[in-house]
Formats: structure tokens, sequence, C-alpha cells
């Protein structure tokens, strides 16, 4: 479900993984046109690196 909303709304995404400033950062960027496409392609990738962070907490928790 986040990434539908990294693709449609790049800013939201950062709020949901608890990063509001990059959310607000992000949402400056995506007013331009331009910028919707570097907005989407930062947040998967924010997006993907919080799921990796959130794997390694989980390994790191079982031991």
């Amino acid at each position: 479900m986040r990434l539908i909303i990294a693709l449609i709304l790049p800013w939201l995404t950062f709020f949901t993984i608890g990063r509001p400033l990059a959310g607000i950062i992000c949402l400056i960027l995506q007013i331009t046109v331009i910028g919707w496409l570097p907005a989407t392609i930062w947040a998967v990738y924010a997006l993907s690196q919080y799921k990796t962070d959130q794997k390694i907490e989980r390994a790191l928790g079982r031991r």
C-alpha cells in the first residue's frame, strides 16, 4: 500500500515512515511538475530503505 502512495503522493510516504521534515521537502519538490519524478524516485528509495531497516531490527531483536 505504501508503494502505491509513494507513486501517487510521494510526500505522504515520508509521513507514514516517520520522516515529516523529508515529507515537507518532498512536497515542495513535488509542487513543480518537473520535480514530480525525482520526488517519486526519492520516496520509493526511502521506502525501500525503511523496509530494510525494519528487517534488520527484527533480525537483531530475535537474538
